[in-house]
């Protein structure tokens, strides 16, 4: 026989309350699957190391609190190079992510691949016109705007103003190549390790080198290569000579380990000037305070002024539904707002991409406190375009490695390297056609 169940008054209101609060907190339930449902999920793959990439995981935490419809995941993928790799295979195995970073040398490796989508749909032509026009040149395939500037940067050279002043030279640093060399000269002492300069053999400085004698990398078409010429020995001879007197440290490293050399170094006065990205620029204020005066200067002129610009740009990936797409765009207009640029461009060194961020009281604040910061803005009026070509990651690494030689063993000639290159290049530019 079963027991039975009495209520009293008191415990019929809690119950009743008991069932209103479930059904409340089931139609809660209901709607928080709901509104998770209609969220649009991204993957975003990021491509900074340390504090810099620290905080590009803070500003995408801040644009999924700032709104409600759009929740964006960001991976870490290591640097450049490895998260290029790692996008290719990702594209072939139809896992790519939704946005990723690109360094923007390989912005034509994969547009012209079609592997980028175009943003032209969702960014006006007044929004494209308010990103800086010297950021812009590795921006476009085909006339179609594929990758918005974020954390954008030009190399310039950085000085140890208290050792050029102890040297008795201008601590603005030296204004072209003939001066470098006498300032290397100057700064240098064997005794203490101590180097006049250092830069890492890379790509970027090579290009900017030839740019600044003149000369192209590749033919107005990018059919033919244009570097084995005077102009494009030039830099490499300079190098080598400079090398060979033992006034300049050519360190050794693949990569992006060389670029950690040179900073290193510089960080810990045992080089005097180097040459390395505006993107060093934070750390290094942080490493010198109070220790000594850092100064940062245009790249040295050859035959005139000329710079690559660097850094990396945000992507969408094509094979993303077109509702991930347009969810993407409002991301990379977050992540490129006055607010958000300027914020970035202090807490990392990167340039301001936009002339609403690069006009902005934080901006103007930043380079009153730090004028080095300055330099890299000012550069750009000297900006050329990178080669945007398929297929260049692996032709600059081939370069980098032959330019390399003559700084490891001096006995080899700068045009025997620079040929050399040519040669191989140009095999992998007919193979391409």
């Amino acid at each position: 026989m079963g027991k039975s169940v009495f209520f009293t008054e008191n415990g019929l209101k809690k119950r009743a309350v008991s069932i209103v609060a479930a059904a409340l907190l089931g139609a809660a339930c209901m709607a928080g699957t709901a509104e998770a449902a209609e969220k649009v999920h991204l993957d975003f793959w990021y491509s900074l190391r340390g504090k810099n990439g620290e905080f590009i995981a803070e500003l995408t935490d801040k644009f999924n609190k700032s709104q409600s419809t759009i929740e964006v995941k960001a991976i870490s993928q290591g640097d450049y190079y490895q998260n290029a790799a790692k996008l290719q295979s990702s594209i072939v195995s139809k896992t790519q992510p939704d946005v990723t970073l690109l360094e923007v040398a390989q912005v034509g490796q994969f547009g012209y691949s079609g592997a980028l989508a175009d943003l032209s749909p969702w960014f006006s032509e007044k929004e494209q016109a308010n990103f800086l026009e010297g950021l812009m040149k590795n921006s476009y395939i085909d006339g179609k705007f594929v990758a918005v500037p974020f954390c954008r940067s030009t190399p310039i050279l950085y000085v140890n103003k208290s050792m050029l002043k102890a040297a008795g030279l201008d601590e603005k640093g030296p204004r072209t190549w003939d001066e470098l060399v006498e300032f290397s000269r100057k700064l240098t002492n064997a005794e203490k390790g101590i180097f006049g300069f250092s830069t890492p053999i890379d790509i970027w400085f090579y290009e900017a080198g030839v740019f600044q004698q003149g000369g192209s990398i590749f033919s107005s078409d990018e059919k033919k290569t244009a570097f084995d010429s005077p102009e494009g020995t030039a830099i490499v001879k300079l190098w080598q000579d400079m090398v060979r007197e033992g006034i300049m440290k050519a360190p050794v490293g693949q990569d992006y380990n060389a670029w950690d050399v040179v900073r290193n170094d510089f960080a810990t006065g045992k080089t005097a000037m180097v040459q390395l990205s505006t993107a060093s620029l934070g750390g290094l204020i942080e490493v010198s305070e109070g220790v000594f005066e850092l100064g940062t200067a245009f790249l040295p002129a050859g035959k005139q002024r000329g710079v690559p610009t660097g850094g990396a740009c945000l992507v969408v990936l094509e094979k993303s539904p077109k509702e991930k797409r347009a969810a993407a765009a409002e991301f990379l207009k977050f992540m490129t707002n006055e607010e958000n640029a300027a914020l970035f461009s202090e807490v990392t060194g990167y340039m301001p991409v936009t002339h609403e961020a690069a006009a902005s009281e934080r901006i103007r604040a930043l380079h009153a406190k730090y004028p080095q910061y300055r330099v890299a803005l000012e550069q750009l009026e000297h900006a050329k375009t990178r080669p945007m070509i398929k297929g260049y990651r692996e032709m600059s690494v081939l370069m980098q490695e032959e330019f390399k030689k003559p700084m490891r063993d001096l006995s080899i000639a700068p045009e025997t390297s620079v040929k050399s290159a040519a040669v191989q290049v140009q095999e992998l530019l007919d193979r391409e056609d």
